[in-house]
């Protein structure tokens, strides 16, 4: 029964969902922005800027889906949306992290979350994208 429903819902994913590249790209951009205005709230260290790119990358980040090709096993596939999902979770984590902390004047924790979310960037182009 659990691989049933794993088959339709990795189906239905990937063919309903239609995440196509042009959306990917336009979601990484706005993500790359936020981290920017993240960032330039540190150097400014002004609260309402690094909160404005926190929430902004809390927001793009949970519609992101990994590039899959129809092609592709579903054993690949179904790794692919485990990766992304652990990924995703990790950097909204991060990301309320930074809103939070900062709001409490721990820049320091703020800019460890920060750090930690770039890392994720990385992994997911180094695991899911291949580069």
């Amino acid at each position: 029964m659990k691989k049933i429903f794993l088959i339709i819902a990795i189906s239905t994913y990937i063919y309903a969902a239609q995440y196509t590249e042009q959306n990917r790209i336009h979601d990484m951009q706005k993500m790359a922005e936020a981290m920017s205005t993240i960032e330039s709230g540190f150097f400014y260290n002004n609260k309402e800027i690094v909160q404005s790119g926190a929430l902004e990358l809390s927001k793009i980040i949970k519609r992101v889906k990994p590039p899959v090709n129809k092609s592709e096993s579903k054993d690949s596939v179904k790794r692919k949306l485990e990766i992304t999902k652990d990924i995703v979770q990790r950097i909204d984590s991060k990301a309320m992290t930074i809103y939070n902390r900062y709001d409490t004047k721990d820049a320091r924790a703020s800019i460890q979350a920060y750090t930690v979310i770039v890392k994720q960037c990385m992994k997911c182009h180094y695991q899911i994208r291949h580069w």
